[in-house]
C-alpha cells in the first residue's frame, strides 16, 4: 500500500471508505457506475439496497428500492409487486435493465437481478 493510500484510509470518513469499497466492487463485476448511467440505454449496476418501500403508482402496486454503488443512487421499480423475497435494505446485488430519467433520477423498471449471498450464507 502506498503512502498516499495509507494516508487516505487514515483520514477518510467511514462513508468515504464505504463508497470507495462499493465503487471497487462494481468495477470488479464490470458494471456501469450510477454516475455514468446513460439515459435510454440498457445497463447493469451493482451495489447495496439502501431502502425498499411499497408505493402504489396510478393504482398499481409498485415495489421501489434505492440502490447505492458509491457514485450515486438509482431507483429500481417493480410494477405489480408488493414484495420480492430477498429484496431488503442492506442486501447486495446486481441489477440490469433500461435506464430512464424520472424527475431527474436514474430509474430502472422491472430490472433483472441477481442477489449476492449475505455473509454466512
Amino acid at each position: 500500500m502506498s503512502l498516499r493510500t495509507a494516508l487516505h484510509h487514515a483520514f477518510a470518513s467511514q462513508a468515504e471508505l464505504e463508497a470507495s469499497d462499493e465503487r471497487l466492487e462494481s468495477t470488479k463485476l464490470g458494471c456501469t457506475s450510477v454516475a455514468d448511467l446513460p439515459d435510454r440505454h440498457r445497463a447493469s449496476v451493482n451495489g447495496v439496497l439502501r431502502s425498499v418501500t411499497l408505493r402504489p403508482r396510478q393504482g398499481v402496486a409498485a415495489l421501489e428500492a434505492e440502490l447505492y454503488d458509491g457514485t450515486g443512487t438509482v431507483d429500481l421499480v417493480w410494477l405489480g409487486r408488493r414484495e420480492i423475497s430477498g429484496i431488503d435494505p442492506g442486501r447486495r446485488g446486481s441489477f440490469e435493465g433500461l435506464v430512464c430519467a424520472i424527475d431527474g433520477r436514474p430509474t430502472i423498471y422491472n430490472p433483472r437481478y441477481e442477489l449476492l449471498p449475505r455473509p454466512g450464507e
